[in-house]
């Protein structure tokens, strides 16, 4: 067995204790069922912002080199999926679209600023990670002349007339990419389609989203080639999530386009939601989409309780159904930005003062305890804890290999023994410390 250990003195997650099974007792036990398996892991990622390739091509190529490495190599987090946006976002340098004017038509598309610095930061991390990542796009909002409100921010909804020319918007936007070799492998209808906020956004109710999705996206994408492109609804927090898949998915013939439903963390944990939409569409995959802690909520929050943060909320999502992870930006400057309405926030890897370098905060360390051992194609495995103290989290991969990953937010060590048919080890897993085991 291999034992791997993080806590906000030590943070390594690459030192390997190597340990002997053995039997282990009835008390204290967390036992791991790998014959009981769930869903499949499809990967893990964070996202290709405006932002992060802002300040990522600010630093010089040793240091580019270094950060991709930290993310997309086997020595780093191992990410093999990412998210961006379709159109600005929030943490971009400001509002655009590739069209700005009806009458500049779909065929005078006008790439320019995600080739600026989104391509780039994408392309350069398909050639550190080897092979091409795929991507998740979701759109922010359509350009300000299809939508109610005649801009980009402060919501407004897609004019009822404009659902079809959006729809080829997109397929358009999606052919421009494709075409300079990303791998698009997933499509959200719109990111947090239930809130107007002062930056990018649009607002749609579950059966507008069935709509779009069923008579003019999913038809669109497939005229234009692109019907291998997997369409998730919602996109926004777990409060609602069943309510809103059980609306967008009551449609039949939408329900045999829609892929999934994916979901954010800004409004707590809601676990329990993901299992109903499970239980309810059994065919259907849960992604988790988006989650950052953000600076106008948790600013004074300390490195410990920003990684705990993510650790538990992965294990949350993992043991209720969810099947693929994306972080929010892979990297922000020493601000939290840029943003260009100021909505700060932080990431698992942030620049330094002045730019040129960056460094890694504890987060990245916990996120590595599930990415760099989950690999894509293990399933999610049932376990049972003897103590709610200790979040667990159990998982086989196709290797063979179960990985167990337990995280202790008390103050107070822990005792416990963890093992497969009565075979494994005794830990004592101290306070605020997360433990990655590897049968």
């Amino acid at each position: 067995m291999k034992i791997i250990t993080t806590d906000e003195k030590k943070k390594s997650f690459w030192e390997v204790e190597e340990v002997q099974a053995k039997a282990i007792g009835c008390m204290n036990q967390i036992r791991i069922f790998p014959e009981i398996r769930r869903q499949q892991m499809k990967g893990f990622g964070g996202a290709f912002t405006e932002s992060a390739g802002y300040c990522y091509s600010k630093f010089d190529d040793e240091v580019k080199e270094r950060f991709l490495k930290a993310y997309f190599s086997e020595d780093g987090l191992r990410y093999n999926v990412g998210r961006t946006h379709i159109n600005s976002c929030d943490f971009a340098l400001g509002n655009y679209a590739a069209v700005e004017q009806t009458k500049d038509g779909l065929s005078e598309f006008d790439m320019t600023r995600a080739n600026q610095y989104v391509l780039p930061l994408i392309q350069d991390a398909c050639t550190v990670k080897g092979e091409k990542i795929e991507l998740l796009l979701s759109p922010w909002s359509p350009p300000s002349y299809m939508k109610t409100n005649g801009e980009m921010n402060h919501g407004g909804q897609l004019k009822e007339e404009c659902y079809g020319d959006w729809a080829e918007y997109v397929a358009v936007y999606l052919e421009h990419l494709r075409a300079e070799g990303l791998q698009l492998t997933y499509l959200t209808v719109q990111n947090e389609p239930a809130a107007v906020q002062t930056w990018d956004s649009c607002i749609y109710s579950a059966k507008e989203e069935m709509v779009l999705v069923r008579d003019f996206l999913a038809p669109t994408l497939a005229a234009h080639g692109l019907g291998d492109i997997k369409i998730l609804v919602w996109d926004h927090n777990k409060e609602i999530i069943y309510d809103r898949a059980k609306e967008s998915l009551s449609d039949e013939k939408a329900r045999g386009f829609i892929y999934g439903v994916a979901m954010h963390w800004y409004t707590g944990d809601h676990f329990e939601q993901l299992d109903l939409v499970k239980e309810a569409f059994p065919e259907k995959e849960i992604f988790f989409t988006e989650g950052c802690v953000e600076y106008s909520r948790f600013v004074d929050s300390n490195e410990v309780k920003k990684a705990e943060m993510y650790a538990h909320d992965m294990i949350g999502n993992f043991t209720h159904q969810v099947s693929a992870f994306f972080d929010w930006n892979l990297l922000l400057d020493a601000k939290g930005g840029p943003n260009h309405v100021g909505n700060f926030c932080a990431a698992p890897i942030m620049c330094t003062e002045s730019e040129k370098d960056f460094e890694k905060r504890l987060s990245y360390y916990y996120i590595g305890h599930f990415s760099r051992y989950i690999e894509k194609g293990a399933y999610a495995v049932a376990c049972s804890r003897y103590c709610s103290e200790i979040e667990t989290a159990a998982f086989i991969n196709p290797s063979g290999e179960v990985v167990v990953v337990l995280l202790n937010r008390q103050d107070k060590a822990i005792e416990t023994s963890v093992g497969i048919d009565g075979m494994g080890t005794d830990l004592v897993l101290k306070g605020h410390t997360i433990t990655t085991l590897i049968f």
